[in-house]
């Protein structure tokens, strides 16, 4: 019985020994399979490579710098055409990473036509479009938005894109646009937009339908639309005096806009790296699917952001509570005016002339004016009070006063006493025609008639004719020889 008892524990412990190999294999197996679908997980999981971001916007609007800035880079060269960086997107949670491609085409519409080797049929899928406009120039960003927005428009439809796929994508893009769900609504730690439903629960779902006004301009791709320069808004206050109700009505007009093709909004400053990171984080969430938990900001005016899906007419109508001057269906271009381009007027650089040329030219103007002789004040000198000048001594009077002038009057500049001599010879000429013919010291005034009426005498033409040669030798003793004859005179 012994040997019987023995070979019975023997088999019972032989079928433990295959239970546990047998459990063994279990687990490895399923310790493989677990690896297996891991791996095949993660490359389910893997950031897709292939994206594409458009870039539209007029020159000089910042699309290449803001861009240039979401990539890393302090400075980029501004290129023509059609301009291509990269950004570089990086999953934490996964340690995976992948590139973003980015095609900014040139302001001139002339260049439109790479768009084709930017975005193709196959492409498209996978495509974000990004509209910038101008802070700095307000007055020219529904004009821009519009234009790069119909030039997007025709580029698509020369794709010939099969009609079914591109109703799928339109249907997508209002899929996403009605799925949106508010920071408060959606749950702890959840993403803001709700992700697709597991199992059959797709018709359990309630969808509100579009507003007014929304995704009437359906581009089947998702669309933002960037506000660049938005540092610029304390310009504007200053030196354009504009007020809130300007930049309330800027807003709600591009807000209507993105209504319209289901488009975020975001006003961005790389000068004071305003919104950059909230740029890039709301890009790689639309393009890749990243949790996105940032709610809209419409407090700050240069520091907006307005996610597709979260707008709708009624909270526009809010910022028309502020307008005064102006009415909300008032045309864009009429409130926003562009102000008139002030003429730089550039003061002529005054040179001064050399000394030497401008005396020279003084000079020749004084030569060709005709000579002039200065004369006398006749009043002081010529007062009535001695003998009235009798009319037939007009002649000689005459040439007593004028040939004395020209043969004194020299053009002597150091002769500083010019007046003064011309004072002197005045009194001597008055002195001379009340003169006697006879003695000098007879105060009867009846010989100078007598004199004067005889014809032919000529001792008074000869007197006046040797002092006028005696006060040129001597010009100094004039005075003191004057002295006498107007004491006479009395």
């Amino acid at each position: 019985m012994a040997p019987v008892q023995e070979k019975k524990l023997l088999g019972a412990a032989g079928a433990s020994d295959t239970l546990e190999n047998t459990i063994e294999d279990e687990e490895g197996q399923n310790l493989w399979s677990s690896i297996l679908s891991e791996v095949s997980t993660r490359s389910l999981s893997k950031l897709p490579s292939g994206k594409n971001i458009l870039v539209f916007g007029e020159d000089g609007s910042g699309k290449t710098t803001i861009m240039a800035k979401l990539q890393g880079a302090e400075h980029n060269k501004n290129g023509r055409g059609l301009e291509f960086l990269y950004l570089s997107v990086h999953d934490e949670d996964r340690d995976d990473q992948t590139r973003c491609n980015v095609w900014i085409l040139d302001g001139d519409l002339y260049h439109k036509g790479l768009l084709k080797f930017a975005a193709s049929a196959e492409s498209l899928t996978d495509t974000l479009a990004i509209f910038v406009a101008d802070m700095s120039r307000p007055w020219t960003i529904m004009e821009s938005i519009q234009k790069w927005a119909s030039v997007l428009r025709e580029h698509i439809d020369k794709l010939k894109i099969v009609p079914e796929e591109m109703r799928r994508l339109e249907q997508e893009l209002v899929k996403h646009f009605q799925e949106y769900v508010e920071l408060e609504e959606a749950s702890q730690g959840s993403p803001q937009r709700r992700g697709h439903p597991v199992s059959g629960t797709e018709d359990e779902e309630v969808v509100l339908p579009l507003g007014e006004n929304v995704l009437t301009h359906n581009l089947g791709i998702p669309v933002l639309v960037v506000c660049t320069k938005c540092d610029a808004v304390s310009v504007l206050e200053k030196e354009h005096d504009y007020r809130e109700e300007h930049f309330d009505f800027i807003q709600s007009h591009i807000r209507r806009f993105c209504l319209q093709y289901g488009a975020a909004l975001i006003y961005t400053s790389v000068k004071e790296e305003k919104n950059l990171d909230l740029l890039y984080k709301y890009i790689v969430h639309k393009m890749y699917g990243f949790q996105f938990t940032t709610p809209a900001l419409v407090v700050e005016k240069d520091a907006v952001f307005i996610p597709s899906g979260w707008d709708n007419e009624k909270k526009i109508a809010i910022l028309h509570e502020n307008f005064t001057t102006v009415k909300p269906e008032d045309a864009f271009e009429d409130f926003i005016v562009k102000p008139p381009v002030r003429k730089l007027v550039h003061d002529k650089e005054v040179a001064a002339e050399d000394e030497q040329v401008f005396l020279m030219k003084q000079q020749s103007l004084l030569a060709k004016q005709p000579a002039t002789p200065t004369r006398a004040n006749d009043s002081p000198a010529r007062a009535p009070t001695g003998s009235p000048r009798p009319s037939s001594r007009s002649g000689p009077a005459n040439v007593a006063s004028v040939s004395p002038m020209t043969a004194v009057k020299k053009p002597d500049p150091n002769l500083k006493g010019a007046a003064a001599n011309e004072g002197v010879l005045a009194n001597f000429f008055n002195s001379l025609l009340s003169k006697k013919t006879g003695s000098p010291g007879s105060p009867s005034a009846g010989g100078v008639q007598s004199s004067a009426k005889k014809a032919g005498q000529k001792p008074v033409l000869t007197d006046v004719q040797a002092e006028l040669d005696r006060m040129t030798r001597k010009p100094d003793s004039m005075s003191a020889n004057d002295t006498s004859p107007t004491e006479n005179e009395d």
